[in-house]
């Protein structure tokens, strides 16, 4: 699998926040109150922030952003932000209209399309012309926000634009190599076994990237409407006739309709077994690997890798350092 991890994919952001004007060091200023939708992108805003912000999470572990409504407290959190990162409008679908509303009075960034042209994104097969969200599948392609997200921290504070320059190219390795070591994996996997059936198609970009040679899901992009039974009928035909060995459940999903596509398909005679769970929407809990984005993306990794029969490659040297910090132990 080539490697499409370049630094083109980043240089342009990085140029454009050395080139700011303000201080070499980061000055007394407060913290910049930063609100992130979802965890995926306040983890990248976090790590490369550093004391320049401090910067919270709307949506929590386990809850869909594409159902997620903003309660009177959320709107209030929104209001006190300074900045407000979101993915897209495909994904916060019920938070959109609160998102415009404060967009003329606070800085709000959509990261995807401010780190991705529209032409490079996949789009939604269920609905032509729409775009597919979930971005942070691909470390390479998710790695892109690092410097948009530096850049529009810099406008407000120029006093850490050293400080997040530094920063973000430290990250920008670790994601190059958190890459490499996800590709290694999947490539490990028998051909005919890289299938990855899951609750909704939130892994495209996963498998554009990793050389899964086909995914499939009972429900679509989005999960506003539940899935039929003549869904889970057509996936329990595509399992079958491709012998898929394992399906995967989703932490952000109900799992009655992976259990019910696996009694569909054992109902007709065949093995399947449901693999594991993944991180799809939403991160682990606060405070374990799981709940960054470098250990969601280790542990759906590690969990597709083991149920459709490949094997692990090291971790890698530049990774160490964050294996250490949570006391992972190859």
């Amino acid at each position: 699998m080539p490697n499409t991890f370049t630094k083109r994919a980043w240089g342009a952001g990085l140029a454009l926040l050395l080139a700011m004007p303000g201080a070499a060091v980061a000055d007394q200023e407060p913290p910049l109150n930063v609100l992130a939708t979802v965890g995926m992108v306040a983890d990248v805003a976090r790590t490369i922030a550093g004391d320049c912000a401090e910067v919270t999470t709307l949506i929590g572990p386990g809850t869909d952003p594409h159902y997620f409504s903003a309660t009177p407290r959320d709107v209030a959190a929104i209001a006190e932000a300074e900045l407000i990162l979101y993915v897209d409008r495909a994904l916060e679908e019920r938070l959109a209209e609160v998102l415009d509303r404060f967009r003329t009075r606070t800085p709000t960034l959509g990261v995807l399309r401010a780190a991705t042209s529209v032409d490079s994104l996949l789009e939604d097969p269920d609905a032509p012309g729409e775009i597919d969200p979930h971005l942070w599948m691909s470390v390479s392609r998710w790695a892109r926000i690092a410097p948009v997200i530096a850049h529009a921290i810099a406008d407000q504070r120029p006093g850490c634009t050293a400080g997040l320059e530094t920063r973000t190219r430290a990250y920008m390795d670790q994601l190059e190599a958190l890459h490499d070591w996800v590709a290694a994996a999947i490539a490990s996997i028998p051909e005919e076994s890289r299938v990855l059936v899951t609750a909704h198609d939130a892994f495209y970009y996963f498998a554009d990237s990793y050389g899964i040679e086909a995914s499939e899901a009972i429900e679509g992009i989005s999960t506003a409407s539940e899935a039929s039974i003549g869904d889970i009928r057509a996936v329990a035909e595509f399992v079958i006739a491709r012998g898929v060995p394992a399906v995967f459940v989703e932490t952000t999903i109900n799992p009655r309709t992976i259990e019910a596509l696996v009694a569909e398909v054992q109902g007709q005679g065949h093995d399947v077994v449901i693999g594991g769970a993944l991180f799809s929407d939403a991160m682990g809990d606060v405070g374990t690997p799981e709940g960054t984005y470098i250990g969601m993306i280790r542990a759906n990794t590690i969990t597709i890798t083991r149920a459709l029969g490949g094997t692990l490659p090291d971790w890698p040297d530049a990774l160490r350092g964050w294996a250490d910090e949570w006391a992972i132990v190859d």
